[in-house]
């Protein structure tokens, strides 16, 4: 994993600053001829105004030279056309600076773009277990933080580095063949500055990498506050002013010890900045000596004048874009940090494909799972058969693991210990797009996309053309049909309500069209979590038995807690505390009066009548 820059003394920041390769890589990766076009544009705008210089020089030289001399006519003629001249090359300037701007514009869009793409492909690439640890999100949103803004940035800072540069070695040489002192002072008088928004910028970044937590707790609150997920409690418990009040104090703390930083900066700065001060007026003191003495003219005077203030200007923002890029390079190891992250669940180097169809079907040998480092087992010593064909169900109190193995055996995770098996091949061994392009699974917390009721079902089979009829026959199947025929517009009618003209289903509605994305999907293999769990008992009722359709001549995973879809099972898997504790067919449990008779025994003492 890549570590942020830990050397904290100016000399280790400047060579920070300095290491722009990851910029200029990025930079040249997403857009090469907006690059090129750029570099171009720098270089003409750094040396146009060395010529803009040398023009307000003649211009003043002729005037001196009219008022004094005895040809008005001449010094007419060549002042108008030195201005017009001016005139023409500051129009020139103005419509390089546009045409500069809407180049950087366009290369920042592509830059903020490629950024984003690349934080999505790496977000989809990343493991599950990833999303159970808090640390994964602290860099996920350090990453992100300025995904949007920061490759402006970037581009933008480069872009002054190159174009302050050239105009410093033009300028740098005018001043030089005034004195070689002059342009000395210049940098000394540059540096201080760009000393201190270097340090600060370390010190920033330090800040923001210590509260990366305390910032995401206030992103939380304000999500709460504004989510529709929480709203519903959040007004009968009354909730708003209790997470208002927590907010408002995060984001003072906060508050408070950024301006306590950056009052520290403007202090510094307002140090340095008298020190600058001082050498210039003393430079323009010294140019005006010489102008007094005649060493130079009067337009050499205001050339000079003009040339040191540029000179430093350029420096400054040499500096200035070398110290945005150091920031730049922070925000760059925040990126690279969370982009090292290396997937675990991923094809060995001679995968195979999955057997269709599937003979012989699972074997799961004591397998053992935990979710991170210094966590207990989710799973311990776990060992069980499902063949070909066959309907497993998993039951268990909650926290017992039952969604865990679901997951192993989709093989979002791989076991900690011990291995599972699919036609006496390690699933390890087969192509993990393949193995899952086998699998139709609804979670308990299936997702709600915000999508047409079309796309929410093709979604589960997107190899698909959208206007496939057995997008229809999927809904059909899973009894979503009904609900989406009395939308306004039917399977294009937007599901949710985030979108405008979008229609809210109810939990069980919802559940329907997520059963429907399993029927469209045509996998061998079927996990479905508590697929009941949400439906009245009628709808219930006419849903085990499209379960029944849905797992028949597949390999399916149940997770229930329902008599009715146990119902289904050939065979009942019992875990408590991450152990397998009973596993057989469900006459076979009931009759052996454990844990799994206890438990069907409860359920139908809760619907008997008291």
């Amino acid at each position: 994993m890549a570590k942020p820059h830990k050397d904290r003394s100016l000399k280790g920041r400047i060579k920070g600053a300095l290491r722009l390769k990851q910029a200029v890589a990025l930079v040249w990766k997403c857009a090469p001829k907006l690059t090129v076009a750029n570099i171009c544009l720098m270089w003409v705008q750094g040396l146009l105004p060395l010529a803009q210089l040398y023009l307000m020089k003649l211009i003043v030289d002729g005037v001196t030279a009219g008022f004094t001399g005895p040809d008005k006519q001449a010094a007419f003629r060549s002042v108008g056309t030195y201005i017009v001249l001016t005139a023409l090359l500051a129009l020139s300037m103005v419509g390089l600076r546009s045409i500069a701007t809407l180049v950087s514009e366009a290369q920042s869009f592509y830059v903020s773009d490629y950024v984003s793409d690349f934080l999505h492909e790496r977000s989809v690439a990343a493991d599950l277990e990833h999303y159970e640890n808090p640390t994964y999100y602290d860099m996920m949103h350090r990453a992100q933080q300025e995904a949007m803004s920061r490759p402006l940035k970037i581009v933008n800072g480069l872009a002054g580095l190159g174009q302050s540069a050239v105009s410093l070695v033009a300028i740098g040489g005018l001043l030089a063949s005034l004195h070689w002192a002059v342009a000395i002072v210049a940098v000394l008088a540059a540096v201080p500055g760009v000393a201190v928004r270097l340090r600060y910028s370390g010190k920033m970044y330090e800040w923001q990498r210590q509260k990366t937590q305390t910032e995401r707790r206030s992103w939380y609150h304000h999500w709460m506050l504004t989510d529709g997920s929480y709203a519903k409690e959040v007004r009968l418990f009354s909730l708003g002013q209790r997470l208002r009040d927590r907010f408002r104090e995060i984001r003072r703390q906060l508050r408070f010890e950024r301006l306590r930083l950056m009052k520290s900066q403007l202090r510094a700065d307002l140090i340095v900045q008298g020190v600058t001060s001082v050498a210039i007026y003393a430079t323009y003191g010294f140019i005006a000596v010489r102008t007094i003495t005649g060493t130079i003219t009067l337009g050499d005077l205001v050339m000079y004048f003009q040339a040191f203030q540029r000179g430093l200007g350029a420096l400054q923002g040499v500096l200035g874009s070398l110290a945005g890029l150091y920031e730049d390079n922070l925000f760059l190891t925040n990126l690279q940090e969370y982009t090292n992250l290396q997937p675990r669940v991923v094809d060995s180097s001679s995968p195979v494909p999955v057997p269709s169809p599937i003979r012989q079907g699972f074997v799961v040998e004591h397998a053992a799972f935990k979710y991170s480092a210094g966590s207990k087992l989710a799973l311990d010593d776990v060992s069980l058969e499902l063949a070909a064909g066959e309907v497993l169900v998993l039951v268990g109190e909650n926290g017992s693991g039952k969604t865990t193995l679901a997951k192993l055996l989709c093989r979002l995770y791989d076991p900690t210990v011990g291995r599972i098996t699919l036609d006496g091949r390690d699933l390890r061994e087969y192509r993990v797009a393949d193995l899952r392009r086998n699998i139709a699974v609804i979670f308990q917390d299936f997702a709600r996309y915000q999508l047409s009721a079309r796309e929410n079902i093709w979604l589960g089979n997107h190899d698909l053309p959208l206007v496939d009829r057995r997008i229809e026959d999927a809904a059909e199947e899973s009894g979503a049909a009904s609900v989406i025929a009395g939308l306004p517009r039917g399977f294009d009618s937007v599901l949710g309500n985030w979108f405008e003209d979008g229609r809210d289903l109810s939990l069980g509605e919802w559940q329907k069209v997520a059963l429907a994305r399993a029927f469209l999907r045509e996998a061998q293999i079927v996990v479905l979590d508590e697929p009941t769990s949400a439906l009245d008992p009628m709808a219930e009722h006419q849903i085990v038995e499209t379960l029944g359709r849905l797992c028949a001549g597949r390999t399916a995973i149940i997770i229930s807690h329902r008599l009715s879809a146990v119902r289904l099972a050939n065979r009942i898997a019992v875990l408590e505390g991450g152990r397998l504790i009973e596993h057989g067919t469900p006459s076979e449990l009931l009759a052996c009066g454990g844990r799994y008779a206890h438990m069907m025994q409860l359920q139908r003492s809760a619907l008997e009548p008291r």
